[in-house]
């Protein structure tokens, strides 16, 4: 099973994929710091570069996925708004043109919920549309961080993090509707108790209208030895948190402000991820902010490996 992972960031859908035994054929990423993430970390895989210049790369052999989370400050509630307008808003365009050149099996694309409302729902409707005109049947589903709980995170992140998950398939509408929506999660749950429920899914509803960034700040504390006791949850890591106190966490000294290795933790993400050596320096705490809040949650991420996994072996 082999996939090319565009707007790679620092890695959330390898870190993914790759547990579930996925090889990664190439990361595409332009941003310096995530590709010195990168680079530290997966050491043998390429780095493309630009999407926009797709056709210039490679021929990669058969590819069973392409994924990505295209720039979502252009459809951002927090940012500008302005779709398509914007050149980043186009990326996504671009991300339809890898699709197009490479003709995975699978497609798994990530943004903001504002991408839904943006231009009255004509961008997302305009994605789509370029996706059918591709051969793609689909499925959507706004994702929240802090419900989704696999094997692998048993205990989901304690961080409000509502995102656009769109799984596409290759001449067909049903492999997606499957990955997204489990019979047992079309009811509307409820946000996680101070102890994890057995054998709950964690699954969110799939309503895809009037949704909102909530940004109201909620303590979750951390104890002593690095795990979190959630007394609530976070709100969403953002990219611009190294500017703004967004979150706050509690502990026996005070309120302060979530570390780098905090917010890597709300993310799933492992320690110290983005502590890597850029500029013949340890990175800073303003750059690895940037980089972990524009990530995929690692927990949601798994979910969708995990259960595209569990289908294409199934078809084997």
């Amino acid at each position: 099973m082999r996939y090319l992972d565009t707007f790679a960031g620092i890695g959330t859908a390898e870190l993914a994929f790759g547990f579930h035994g996925w090889g990664c054929l190439a990361h595409a990423e332009t941003n310096k710091f995530a590709s010195a993430v990168l680079k530290t970390r997966f050491p043998d895989v390429p780095n493309l570069g630009d999407v926009t210049r797709f056709m210039e790369w490679p021929d990669l052999g058969t590819v069973d996925l392409v994924c990505g989370g295209t720039p979502c400050q252009a459809f951002s509630l927090a940012g500008l708004r302005r779709g398509l307008a914007d050149a980043r808003g186009n990326l996504m365009l671009s991300f339809l043109g890898v699709v197009g050149r490479y003709r995975p099996r699978w497609v798994v694309w990530e943004n903001v919920t504002g991408v839904l409302s943006q231009d009255a729902g004509r961008a997302f409707a305009a994605f789509l549309a370029g996706l059918e005109d591709l051969g793609y049947g689909f499925a959507w589903r706004v994702l929240d961080a802090q419900y989704f709980r696999t094997q692998r995170f048993p205990r989901a992140v304690p961080q409000r993090r509502r995102r656009v998950f769109l799984c596409g398939y290759l001449g067909n509408w049903r492999p997606p509707a499957e990955i997204l929506f489990e019979p047992e999660s079309l009811r509307r749950d409820h946000p996680p108790s101070r102890a994890p429920r057995k054998g709950y899914s964690g699954a969110v509803d799939g309503e895809i209208t009037g949704h909102r960034l909530d940004h109201e700040v909620i303590a979750a504390r951390l104890v002593s030895f690095g795990e979190y006791e959630i007394d609530g949850v976070a709100s969403p890591v953002l990219e611009r948190d190294h500017k703004y106190a967004s979150d706050l966490v509690v502990d026996r000294f005070g309120v302060r402000r979530l570390t780098p290795r905090e917010c890597e933790r709300l993310q799933g993400l492992p320690d110290d991820w983005t502590l890597v050596p850029y500029r013949k320096k340890p990175a800073s705490d303003a750059a690895r902010y940037r980089v972990i809040g524009n990530a995929w949650p690692l927990n949601s991420a798994d979910w969708i490996a995990e259960r595209i996994t569990a289908t294409m072996r199934l078809e084997q």
